[in-house]
């Protein structure tokens, strides 16, 4: 499973529109195959801080959402709802049946048990 988190700080002008459209987008992308979760939060202590939510059940789903009409139509809107940089950071979760022999963890190190079924990033 892919896990990717965003943030995204919106202008106050306009920020009644900016959650519409990530409405819109979380809407059409739920529909999408191998989406899981995908939800906006607004930030408690910042109302202009608008955090992501996705998890994709896989690589090649979350490379489809990429390449959607609706991505490609949020994507143009940003700038326009932006007051500064999205920041994204991807994850990748492996449950502990994935195969050992392609882990990038050492098999003979005492900690690479305790790995088995962590977050990697």
């Amino acid at each position: 499973m892919i896990i990717i988190h965003g943030s995204f700080p919106i202008k106050s002008k306009g920020r009644e529109e900016a959650i519409k459209k990530m409405q819109d987008m979380a809407r059409f992308s739920r529909l999408e195959s191998g989406c899981i979760t995908y939800e906006f939060y607004v930030g408690l202590s910042n109302p202009n801080l608008v955090l992501l939510f996705q998890e994709w059940s896989s690589v090649e789903a979350l490379e489809s959402h990429w390449e959607t009409d609706h991505m490609k139509i949020f994507l143009g809107q940003l700038p326009a709802i932006l007051d500064g940089e999205v920041a994204t950071r991807r994850y990748e979760v492996r449950s502990g049946n994935d195969d050992p022999e392609t882990s990038e963890y050492d098999q003979d190190s005492p900690s690479y048990d305790s790995m088995q079924g962590k977050i990697v990033h």
